[in-house]
């Protein structure tokens, strides 16, 4: 199994790149940050720095999105980095949420993204593709590779993830949701003609390591509420109580009443009140390191490739280095 550690681009950078220079020598081999221009500083500009000073750290956004940037200029963007640095890149995709809300837009719709993973693709791997009818390629790129990971919760999304995406990320780690979502994502994988086992599986998710668990429910409850956006937009989709989609993952927002994204991510979010210690103890990863050793080899065994490491709260560094002092090698 392979780690990655998962940050915002709160000022200032050079604090993302120490903490991913910290996690390169503790074991992890991935390095994401949100992106959502108008919350956190630019990613991109960061990703450099982060190449620059770690030797085999794999960085990417967790997650991008179709909209934020023209994808001629995102796949050129990764395209750079990959020739400066080695194809040390890896495109995290969703249909865009506080990055498209937060700028008054919408998300993508599930087509559009599908599009968009083609061609940014093609694009960052030096052939041509098809840009909004213009034929484009770029004529620079020599032996670039840029695999595309897509988010996905509801049924259509993980279906377009198993037919398009080079990996699949699921962004909380309750072992029952999981092997279902990891099952559709598959099923859609071989319905497609693809090699269901080629699609990468990466489960997101914070982690906070320590014996008092309400401290860290407290400083991981922002998830359940950052989770309960989409949610909401599938419960929207298909219906309270519809058999797409599990009531695992949807029963727990009946309460939700809004979200404000000047929070979004953030320990202390006073729009997650209404996410239950359940969902937390579900979603997250608490505990002694033998409780998290105990979780990951749950998930190792449902086909889970990565776990990244959400580290939004009060011990990052401490994470950090537990993960690499006991965990990582644990499930190496």
């Amino acid at each position: 199994m392979d780690f990655g550690l998962v940050l915002q681009t709160d000022p200032p950078a050079s604090e993302v790149v120490g903490l991913m220079r910290r996690a390169e020598r503790s074991g992890f081999r991935y390095g994401w940050t949100f992106d959502s221009a108008v919350l956190w500083q630019e990613p991109f500009v960061i990703y450099s720095r982060i190449l620059e000073h770690t030797d085999h750290l794999t960085v990417g956004p967790m997650v991008t999105n179709p909209g934020t940037r023209t994808w001629e200029v995102t796949a050129s963007t990764f395209a750079t980095l990959n020739d400066m640095y080695g194809n040390r890149t890896v495109c995290g995709i969703g249909r865009g949420d506080s990055a498209m809300r937060v700028a008054g837009r919408r998300p993508h719709t599930l087509a559009r993204l599908g599009e968009c993973i083609d061609v940014v693709r093609d694009l960052a791997e030096g052939r041509e593709a098809d840009v909004d009818g213009q034929r484009l390629r770029i004529p620079w790129v020599r032996d670039g590779k840029l695999p595309v990971w897509m988010a996905a919760y509801g049924p259509k999304a993980l279906a377009l993830a198993g037919q398009k995406a080079d990996g699949f990320i699921l962004q909380l780690a309750d072992p029952y949701l999981t092997e279902w979502m990891v099952k559709a994502v598959r099923a859609a994988a071989a319905d497609a003609g693809r090699d269901p086992a080629a699609v990468t599986i990466c489960v997101a998710a914070p982690a906070y390591v320590g014996a008092d668990l309400d401290h860290a429910r407290e400083q991981c409850r922002w998830f359940g509420g950052m989770v309960g956006n989409h949610v909401a937009d599938l419960v929207t989709r298909y219906g309270e109580h519809s058999s797409m989609v599990p009531e695992a993952l949807t029963a727990y927002i009946k309460q939700r009443e809004g979200y404000d994204y000047r929070h979004h991510g953030r320990a202390g979010n006073p729009d997650t009140a209404f996410v239950p210690d359940e969902i937390v103890d579900r979603f997250c990863l608490l505990g002694p390191a033998a409780a998290h050793i105990d979780k990951l080899r749950t998930l190792k065994d449902l086909g889970v490739d990565q776990f990244a490491l959400y580290a939004m709260h009060d011990a990052r560094e401490a994470v950090v280095d537990a993960y690499g002092a006991e965990i990582i090698p644990a499930l190496a």
